[in-house]
């Protein structure tokens, strides 16, 4: 090791104990003071004490330069300060005046957070952020614009897209279309709200993540067992964010997360805050994921929005996130998250328990949040018919955007016509009459005959398809066709050579339902003589070759009506001949 070498491995261990004990300006001035002195012991020139004092340092030669010559021109103390009075460049916000104003607006559609936490970040990357600033007229490096959303409470994170799922295809263009129509509704005055239903919550003593001031030794006492209670039962919230004003207004229902119960929060929202915080308002935009009670695809999320908007005279625009991107939605870090802060290590005794902790809910940014007890009961399972969703897209549903069903404008039209009353069903076929055209006189001993056989056969084949006998009553489960039409289809069958299409029509059921259970039944039938008609009798195949056989016996067939006929028809089409 040369002599520079030693130096170096010298000054390193004197320099690693001084430097956490000196601010800035003092580390410069002694890394200065050592190379002046090492240039003198050492007899060479001031440039080389630099390197070696810069070496052992870690730092520039420019710090160790910049030092020297400071006290080579006699630098005096600055009390209380380390540089100069207005040392260092000003901030590129103080010199562009707009600059933070136009870096928070670029970021609010790209702005994501995590549900449950505080943590917000955006997608964008530093440099596609320095780009989009440039491109709006500013200057500013990423350094500058990393201090600025750090700030603002940004994390800045690259978001892995690959734990989403299936990306529908057009995401990004339905991203847009939303902060359009969100830009036209803010400018126009109009309210627009990010609604969705919150986790529900079960009531009682059960743990919640957090911690909470309290009496050293005292905490809060709950079950070691989070198993679910059903006399206390759950909680449900749905939330409503209004973008706008940047407050929150949440329905806890104690029934069932539906469409309905959605749509009730809506309506307590604008009957309690929007009416009166936009009284002019003849527009509301909603913008919620695509399933769930509020899905896209729901019926009873439409059929109820038309109600509310016939109710309060509102034109209810509805955009839905794409699939997989929930989580996007305003409300969720805007107002979910601030709500599971404040019910943190708290447990929800009761429902009023949860509507204090979120009415209690506030940010240092301004929200506020009103919370309401909904008592109604909304059963699950609610259908909505065809005709009622033909009377919505035909009067009240207007499509619009780059895909319709995402994005809609239910307009405050009439309820619209009652439904109709269902149709009087067919008359039964006459199933004495055909056994009669069979030539079987005593249709009700044959059926007595051949019941117990037929029972018996039923059962051996269960018993084969199950492997095992009967564990208990097969509990009366409607037959697809009755016992007595059976017997007199079978028969109709082997005497009349009549086709099953024909059967099938007559009995207002599937042709291969008719041949699967006259298939079975006739090895019985034939026990009886009922045997199958000779070679070269002439198949029947028509109602009316039908009704002209009934006509010659002077037999009349209630049932085989040409409505049952078309109906039946129209069943049996297989996708060859179907229209």
């Amino acid at each position: 090791m040369g002599a520079d070498g030693e130096a170096v491995a010298r000054l390193a261990g004197k320099f690693a104990e001084f430097r956490p004990h000196a601010d800035e300006r003092a580390w410069r001035f002694y890394l200065g003071s050592e190379a002046r002195a090492y240039a003198r012991e050492a007899g060479c020139g001031i440039a080389a004490a630099v390197a070696v004092v810069a070496a052992a340092a870690g730092v520039s030669r420019a710090t160790v330069t910049a030092g020297a010559r400071d006290l080579a021109d006699g630098a005096g103390p600055l009390p209380g300060r380390v540089r100069q009075p207005g040392a260092g460049r000003p901030r590129a916000e103080e010199v562009q005046p707009g600059l933070r104003a136009a870096l928070l607006g670029l970021l609010e559609a790209t702005t994501r957070g995590d549900p449950v936490t505080e943590v917000t970040w955006t997608t964008l990357s530093l440099r596609e952020i320095e780009r989009e600033t440039a491109r709006l007229g500013f200057r500013c490096g990423k350094d500058a614009i990393a201090r600025m959303l750090r700030e603002e409470g940004y994390s800045l994170q690259g978001m892995s897209r690959v734990l989403e799922g299936k990306q529908h295809p057009d995401r990004d263009e339905q991203f847009r279309h939303i902060n359009a129509v969100i830009a036209q509704f803010r400018d126009a005055g109009d309210p627009v709200v990010s609604a969705d239903g919150k986790k529900k919550e079960q009531l009682g003593p059960y743990y919640r993540a957090g911690r909470s001031r309290r009496p050293a030794g005292d905490p809060v006492k709950v079950l070691s067992h989070d198993f679910p209670d059903g006399e206390l039962g759950k909680i449900t919230p749905y939330g409503v964010y209004d973008i706008a004003a940047n407050r929150g207004f949440v329905a806890v229902g104690a029934s069932r997360d539906t469409a309905a119960f959605a749509v009730n929060a809506l309506r307590l929202w604008w009957q309690r805050e929007g009416a009166a915080r936009y009284p002019g308002a003849r527009r509301l935009l909603v913008t919620c994921d695509a399933g769930g009670s509020n899905s896209c695809a729901g019926r009873l999320w439409k059929d109820q929005l038309a109600v509310l908007a016939a109710e309060t005279g509102l034109e209810v625009w509805v955009c839905h996130f794409p699939p997989g991107t929930s989580k996007w939605n305003k409300i969720e870090h805007r107002l979910f998250c601030h709500i599971t802060r404040t019910w943190r290590a708290r447990p929800l005794m009761t429902k009023e328990d949860a509507v204090a902790g979120i009415a209690a809910t506030t940010t240092y940014q301004g929200l506020k949040v009103t919370a309401a007890l909904d008592e109604g009961r909304y059963p699950a399972k609610v259908k909505v018919s065809g005709q009622r969703m033909r009377h919505l897209e035909d009067r009240v549903i207007a499509r619009h955007g780059p895909h319709g069903e995402w994005n809609y404008a239910v307009r405050p039209a009439p309820a619209g016509p009652e439904p109709e009353p269902p149709a009087a069903p067919p008359p039964a076929p006459d199933l004495e009459g055909l056994a009669a055209l069979a030539g079987i006189s005593d249709f009700a001993g044959l059926l007595a005959a051949v019941a117990a056989p037929w029972a018996a056969d039923r059962e051996r084949r269960l018993h084969l398809a199950r492997g095992a006998p009967r564990r208990k009553s097969s509990g009366g489960t409607p037959w697809a066709l009755p016992f007595g039409a059976i017997v007199a289809a079978a028969a109709c069958r082997q005497k009349l050579n009549m086709t099953y299409a024909l059967l099938s029509q007559v009995l207002g059921v599937h042709s291969s339902t008719v041949s699967e259970a006259v298939g079975r039944i006739i090895p019985l039938l034939e026990d009886h003589g009922i045997t199958a008609a000779g070679p070269g009798t002439p198949r029947i195949s028509t109602l009316a070759r039908l009704r002209e056989l009934t006509d010659a016996a002077g037999i009349t067939i209630t049932g085989a009506t040409p409505q049952t006929a078309a109906k039946t028809a129209h069943h049996n089409d297989t996708p060859e001949t179907a229209n």
